[in-house]
């Protein structure tokens, strides 16, 4: 099934209510700005073409930060599953900062095959959908010769990580950016402390504790006009098919601090435990609301990562790095011990200057590419398959594994079965530990 041509396909009277719904478009001719035949932003040309594959939150918040850190930035070009979503991220990206938003209609596409034509008319290709996609994405716009800033997690599973991997090595081969959306790295005060914990402020790394506990992300709950599919994708952070579970898409951020602590050092196994036992309704899905992973290093450092979504408990977002000398709170941005020591820099949004080292690398003829994130996804992803499985996890077993959660991006379509349906309590059957196979 085409979904784009379907969604061309349109009344006219619904595409008379998208134009009035819509703020006026200033005039813009795609095909004249001063690009390659690839669609490489050339040097000499002010404007770069931007376009949104996504059109959630963070779709919406990495289109704003784009266009807060370059001037030139142009965002022409939206895509998602779901029409009213373009339709309100278009209207208020429009109201926000109409000069640098010249999406018209014709450029809003929506459907499985939408990225194609975000792509063909981008420069720069911002990807923030449901996270399976991700690397089906990344690698699509790095053959086409685009660049890329991708929101973790850019993969779900060992055979996505591969992908991306490649796509990574062919960005560098092309000479185009490939950034991650783990905004840790771009932090200037993670960044201070982290090179104080390199240079031996707080001695040799014995341990690291990691958490993320909050509230669950929030819930659609289904519609009349929605068939089980589209309820799913409408709520895909709670399906593991569509977001990888909470240790791939939350914890992510802390293993990356803490193998960006480790010195890019991959763990040796890991084992873990999780599970369901706080939330019980359907747009649960069929996720975990916690997590406890025990990651071991070759060198006898271990990392103890935690996360929980659950409502009416105890919150913590945090990274501490336990040291022979002292103690570092990355998140605080200080250390105590022999070494005293607290951030006194400017504060930093690292959202925004993921963004700006995104279009200055392009401008300059400078690309980045930051493939550390592809061993810190595969580390979250070793994490929940310990959770789900119940086993002890090596790393050479994650690393050779071409385990993926069906069906395969490119296969997808809205006349699709989802993989996971309601028992008869109408709620999602969850992984079972001991029970569960993946690798």
């Amino acid at each position: 099934m085409d979904d784009y041509k379907t969604v061309k396909s349109l009344s006219a009277q619904s595409r008379r209510d998208f134009i009035k719904s819509s703020v006026a478009a200033p005039a813009i001719v795609l095909g004249v700005l001063n690009v390659s035949s690839a669609g490489v932003y050339v040097a000499g040309s002010d404007v770069i073409r931007v376009g949104v594959i996504g059109c959630g939150g963070r779709g919406a918040g990495a289109a704003v930060d784009a266009m807060a850190a370059d001037s030139g930035v142009r965002i022409v070009a939206l895509a998602d599953l779901f029409e009213s979503r373009v339709r309100e991220k278009m209207q208020l990206l429009k109201e926000r900062n109409p000069k640098q938003v010249l999406v018209d209609n014709d450029h809003c596409f929506v459907g499985f095959d939408a990225y194609k034509h975000v792509i063909e008319c981008s420069d720069v290709v911002l990807i923030a959908c449901a996270s399976k996609f991700h690397p089906f994405y990344v690698h699509s716009a790095v053959e086409a010769g685009k660049h890329v800033f991708v929101e973790k997690p850019p993969a779900i599973d060992p055979a996505g990580v591969k992908l991306l991997s490649e796509a990574c090595e062919l960005a560098k081969r092309k000479g185009l950016c490939v950034v991650s959306g783990l905004q840790s790295r771009y932090h200037h005060g993670y960044r201070e402390a982290i090179q104080r914990v390199h240079d031996g402020a707080i001695g040799d790394i014995v341990a690291i504790e990691e958490n993320f506990l909050r509230a669950p992300y929030g819930v659609v709950h289904r519609q009349p006009w929605m068939n089980e599919l589209q309820f799913q994708l409408m709520n895909w952070y709670h399906f593991s098919w569509l977001s990888g579970d909470d240790v791939v898409q939350s914890l992510i951020h802390n293993l990356d601090r803490a193998t960006w602590a480790l010195r890019e050092q991959a763990p040796v196994r890991a084992h873990g435990m999780g599970g369901r036992s706080a939330w019980f309704e359907e747009a649960a899905g069929n996720v975990f609301d916690h997590h406890s992973v025990v990651y071991e290093y070759a060198n006898g450092v271990r990392v103890y990562a935690f996360c929980r979504t659950q409502v009416g408990c105890y919150n913590e977002v945090s990274s501490k790095i336990f040291g022979t000398k002292g103690v570092c709170y990355l998140t605080d941005m200080r250390i105590d011990g022999e070494t005293k020591w607290r951030y006194e820099g400017p504060p930093c949004n690292p959202y925004l200057e993921e963004h700006k080292a995104l279009f200055s690398a392009i401008r300059s003829g400078k690309p980045i590419v930051n493939d550390y994130m592809v061993r810190s996804t595969l580390v979250s992803i070793m994490g929940q398959i310990a959770c789900y499985t119940g086993q002890r996890i090596s790393w050479e077993q994650v690393e050779k594994s071409n385990f993926h959660y069906p069906p395969k991006p490119e296969e997808c379509s809205f006349d699709m079965e989802p993989p996971v349906k309601p028992g008869r309590d109408g709620l999602y059957p969850v992984p079972i530990p001991g029970v569960t196979k993946l690798i």
